[in-house]
């Protein structure tokens, strides 16, 4: 079996190398920064899926003395069948010289045979000062791609397109920032096109990472699905001593509970986040909610998560609510209150139709009391009593899954995660609206699921992420 092909990624400092390795490794842990020189010495990494090795980029220092470099080159050659040699001894000379160190790390991974990925800015003029390196870079006969990454504003593309074309065989835009997969794979064959030992490796990192995105898709659908039915089942539970004489009307108690109650559904929120950021390799991303701002409009109690998240009373109609269920509530009340953490909080059960908003007002859980069998008593705050809960809770963790998984490994700006403008959900069919409203149903009266209800919550999930990608692209 071959060994998978390395690429080392060089160029001029600050240029965006380590931002195209980020993202074609999949490794947000590599420094990008705005300076020159951030990157010293070569770094490998690997892409890997399944546990096998697909390539493996090189990140490398920027060119320093091309010039100087090159002056030498062209004093130790005798003809053009000796360039890839003299570039050798070039680096066995001057590894040790400091004025050089930059050039030897850049140099060293093509003097061992990786392929070439040469990246510019395309939004700075061409000039003739990147010949000297081009010409370096074509001396050690090693398979070469140019990439024009646009950082700026400007967009000089077409000239460099012009200039690169005389010096590597395949040239391309590439915004590591921004492309999207498709364009990523459509880089990858080009790497392919290289080196004939390298088209079938290439084409099989594609295929891997085509389905690997399938399955990633497949696996954020069963992580929500794990959050949504432990958030809608919660209970906040406390024992009570002997001697404490409490009843369903202590406030004080309520309260307590309450707080927890809220705070472990914001945290397990969170959870969900990071699950997801994982699930996508993405370790180190910077969000609004990252800080539990639970006052701001990104709380998952804010008013303004409500107002873009709930469901309208026409998507309740078709998602299977029986005539028990709103008995007491007439269907022009089924709308998202004004409050999930003040007014009525307290104060025991209100009716068996407390599962929906009614008059402004959340019907949230209420402090129970119940007697256990030695003699003692537990006090519970919940499970959620609204139905409309789990539907703020998917609809957030949709459009975070959205962001995520469209977010290339380069991004370093932070994730702010705006609130859709419409209700997307609308595009759900009818049988899988009926599956998520059973299941919430179930979950909050705190009734297990059996695998069949289980696979078929799953294979809901896959459709409502399916039905807000296309909504979502059909915005663009």
């Amino acid at each position: 079996m071959r060994n998978p092909p390395n690429f080392a990624v060089v160029g001029h400092p600050n240029k965006g190398k380590s931002s195209i390795v980020a993202t074609l490794s999949q490794n947000d842990a590599i420094a990008i920064a705005l300076e020159p020189g951030t990157t010293r010495t070569s770094n490998s990494y690997p892409l890997r899926v399944d546990g096998e090795t697909l390539y493996t980029l090189i990140d490398t220092p920027g060119f320093q003395r091309p010039r100087r470099v090159l002056e030498w080159l062209k004093a130790h050659s005798v003809s053009a069948s000796d360039h890839a040699e003299t570039l050798s001894a070039f680096v066995v000379q001057h590894k040790d010289d400091k004025r050089f160190t930059d050039e030897c790390e850049l140099l060293t991974p093509l003097i061992q045979g990786a392929g070439i990925i040469y990246v510019v800015d395309g939004s700075v003029p061409y000039s003739a000062e990147h010949e000297a390196e081009m010409t370096i870079l074509r001396w050690s006969g090693r398979p070469s791609l140019a990439l024009i990454n646009t950082i700026g504003s400007e967009d000089y593309s077409d000239t460099w397109q012009a200039a690169l074309g005389q010096f590597f065989q395949v040239v391309r835009k590439f915004d590591a920032v921004h492309a999207p997969f498709k364009q990523h794979l459509s880089l990858l064959r080009a790497f392919g096109q290289l080196e004939p030992d390298w088209e079938q490796t290439m084409d099989k990192a594609t295929h891997y990472l085509s389905r690997q995105r399938q399955q990633r898709q497949s696996q954020s659908a069963a992580i929500i699905a794990k959050a949504l039915t432990d958030m809608m089942s919660f209970q906040e539970k406390r024992t009570l001593m002997n001697d404490e004489s409490i009843d369903e009307n202590d406030n004080k108690l309520a309260e307590q509970l309450r707080k927890n109650w809220y705070q472990h559904q914001r945290e397990r929120e969170q959870t969900l986040r990071i699950d997801i950021e994982h699930l996508y390799q993405h370790q180190r991303i910077r969000r609004q909610e990252a800080e539990l701002e639970w006052h701001s409009e990104h709380d998952l109690f804010s008013e303004d998560s409500r107002n873009h998240w709930a469901v309208s009373r026409r998507y309740l109609a078709t998602a299977g609510f029986g005539a028990g269920a709103i008995s007491g509530v007439g269907i022009d009340a089924l709308t998202f209150g004004t409050s999930f953490g003040t007014g009525a909080l307290l104060g025991g059960l209100l009716g068996a139709a407390g599962s929906y908003y009614y008059g402004g007002k959340l019907l949230l859980p209420a402090l129970k009391i119940a007697s256990l069998n030695n003699g003692l008593k537990t006090a519970t705050f919940g499970p959620v009593q609204d139905s409309q809960f789990a539907y703020v809770v998917l609809g957030r963790a949709v459009d975070h899954w959205w962001h995520i998984s469209h977010r290339n490994h380069a991004g370093r700006d932070l994730l702010d995660l705006a609130p859709a403008d419409s209700h997307w959900i609308e595009g759900l069919d009818k049988e899988s609206r009926q599956v998520i409203q059973k299941t919430m149903d179930r979950s909050r009266k705190q009734k297990s699921l059996d695998e069949s209800q289980q696979h078929k919550f799953h294979k809901a999930l896959e459709q409502c992420i399916a039905v807000y990608e296309l909504w979502r692209a059909g915005r663009t």
